[in-house]
């Protein structure tokens, strides 16, 4: 499974929280605690918001460790609102298009997380990416899918309603003819403004997820940067971290049963 950082607030350097911790990402992506898998070394990326209402986005194929450019560009990208991802890849090609975060508009997403047997829903999760964001599909991973699928279900006007309706649908597709197919989704996204980080899973344990928050300031991660645990929270299944522009970070329930429920 992948590993990732999701930080907004105070306008800070990239380094502070994705190499310069003694956990930092790339000593994680050389040997992660909490993860499925002890490396991660199928690509990284990061995502930024800046000056313009779209995000800055860089990803490479190689591993996060043998990149000499990662370092330069952490110390010197400064951004309020910043994503990075260190991949693991579950069978999709090692591909740039592939590598996380993936950007579309002003919004960003990653992902660490599976859908069972991905090749008999495909096509149909797919299906749920209206025509006129398909044509920003340019990778082949489940991830990005899930992510035009959630733009098209109204990610702009309702984040977190436009989540649980697309984890519903999926999960709905996980369970059909008595199957119960993994789905394991622990994710971020963010509009440049507000950030939304998730916990969810049916069939399986979901990833792990934690924060720290001082004030209207927040970092959530697939696991600690450091040593010492004080200060971090781990996210509960089936719930969402909320930091909204503005105002103090908030962990409410992820209500993918009531989506389900209305399906």
């Amino acid at each position: 499974m992948c590993r990732w950082i999701a930080y907004r607030g105070e306008t800070i350097a990239l380094e502070h929280y994705v190499t310069a911790p003694a956990r930092s990402l790339v000593a994680q992506s050389i040997h992660a605690l909490e993860s499925t898998a002890a490396t991660h070394g199928d690509g990284f990326g990061l995502g930024w918001y800046a000056d313009h209402p779209e995000p800055g986005l860089y990803r490479e194929v190689r591993p996060a460790w043998s990149d000499e450019n990662l370092r330069y560009l952490c110390r010197h990208i400064q951004s309020h609102l910043f994503f990075a991802h260190v991949r693991s890849a579950t069978g999709t090609p090692i591909t740039r298009p592939n590598c996380h975060p993936f950007a579309c508009g002003n919004w960003l997403f990653m992902h660490n997380g599976f859908i069972g047997d991905w090749n008999r829903i495909r096509r149909r999760v797919e299906g749920l990416i209206p025509d006129e964001l398909y044509g920003s599909r340019a990778g082949t991973t489940d991830s990005e899918a899930v992510f035009l699928a959630m733009l098209g279900a109204g990610l702009d006007r309702d984040p977190i309603g436009a989540t649980a309706r697309t984890m519903a649908a999926i999960t709905e597709m996980t369970r059909e003819e008595g199957r119960a197919d993994p789905l394991r989704f622990t994710a971020a996204i963010a509009n440049g403004r507000d950030l939304y980080a998730f916990r969810y899973a049916v069939n399986d344990q979901a990833n792990t997820l934690y924060y720290r928050a001082s004030g209207q300031d927040v970092v959530c991660v697939s696991e600690p940067l450091d040593e010492d645990r004080t200060g971090w929270h781990a996210v509960a299944p089936d719930h969402v971290v909320v930091a909204r522009a503005g105002r103090r970070v908030e962990v409410q329930p992820f209500a993918v049963a009531n989506a389900l429920a209305a399906e």
